[in-house]
């Protein structure tokens, strides 16, 4: 005796007789099969300015966590420690390697800080739309350009 077939619904699934038993269903009472996802290359997604500045907010936010605030805490506490320390810690940083790494660490700041206003302006509906969205992520990414360059200059 064979099993009762049951009728399926366009859009819906096929019954247990039609996957065990070859189906003889007419095509249009078949269930429609979904397509698959489509492989989405993200390295040649262009990504327009607004959504780079929210990436490089993320990454300054996690350089100055995991590099940014461990150098400072280690600074302060060998400072701390005797004079010698001090004037230690102070040839240290005049070494080039470690000017470039804290000028890196200041663009960090400087950009974690201005796209921080940005996005707290966005979150109460300031400059949502397309254009002031891609002039405000144009100022964020010049100001603190400007600003690293102007403590870079001091610092070198």
């Amino acid at each position: 005796m064979r099993a009762p077939r049951t009728r399926v619904r366009a859009g819906g699934r096929a019954s247990i007789a039609c996957i065990i038993l070859p189906c003889t269903e007419p095509a249009l009472e078949r269930p429609v099969t979904r397509p698959r996802p489509v492989y989405l290359n993200l390295v040649r997604i262009r990504l327009p300015l607004p959504g780079i500045v929210s990436i490089l907010h993320r990454l300054s936010g996690a350089a100055l966590y995991l590099i940014g605030l461990p150098l400072l805490l280690f600074g302060v506490q060998r400072s701390l420690a005797s004079p010698e320390a001090f004037d230690s810690f102070r040839a240290a940083l005049s070494n080039p390697l470690a000017k470039i790494v804290l000028i890196g660490l200041v663009w960090a700041y400087l950009h974690h800080f201005f796209a921080g206003i940005r996005f707290l302006l966005l979150d109460v509906q300031q400059g949502i739309e397309l254009k002031p969205t891609r002039v405000s992520s144009v100022v964020v990414l010049v100001v603190s350009l400007a600003l690293t360059l102007v403590v870079g200059v001091r610092l070198w």
